[in-house]
């Protein structure tokens, strides 16, 4: 099975796996399951962390790459197709814009959205399928 990891889950990967729920957990340790980080996760890390918003206790935006690459995880980009099909996206639950295009690119590639987000869930409205 595929899974597309919110930027949490896979900070939460990387850090400190005791923050996972034990479906993601589990998710994440099975070696037959697909798992994707976007492009969107490392900007939103990069942009909020240089914003002060977002602390990150002695571990560097850029180190998420290879964390991610180490943990077997598919690197997602973010390509012109979704991001001009984005505008298709009605549900307004939340105005974050790095979470919206996660919820957009899971629901383009018809896969899970690994979050703990109370507002995510809300984008089952939209067909999002979410674990935690």
């Amino acid at each position: 099975m595929k899974y597309l990891l919110d930027t949490h889950t896979m900070i939460w990967s990387a850090t400190d796996t005791s923050r996972l729920s034990p479906t993601a957990r589990q998710i994440l340790s099975d070696p037959t399951h697909q798992i994707f980080v976007s492009a969107v996760s490392f900007w939103e890390i990069s942009l909020k962390h240089g914003l002060g918003k977002l602390a990150l206790n002695n571990v560097a935006p850029e180190d998420f790459l290879a964390a991610c690459v180490s943990m077997d995880f598919d690197i997602l980009p973010l390509d012109a197709q979704a991001a001009s099909t984005f505008h298709f996206l009605k549900a307004t639950h939340h105005k974050d814009p790095f979470d919206r295009m996660l919820v957009w690119q899971a629901l383009c590639l018809s896969v899970p959205l690994v979050s703990k987000d109370p507002e995510i869930v809300l984008y089952q409205s939209e067909g999002l399928k979410v674990v935690w």
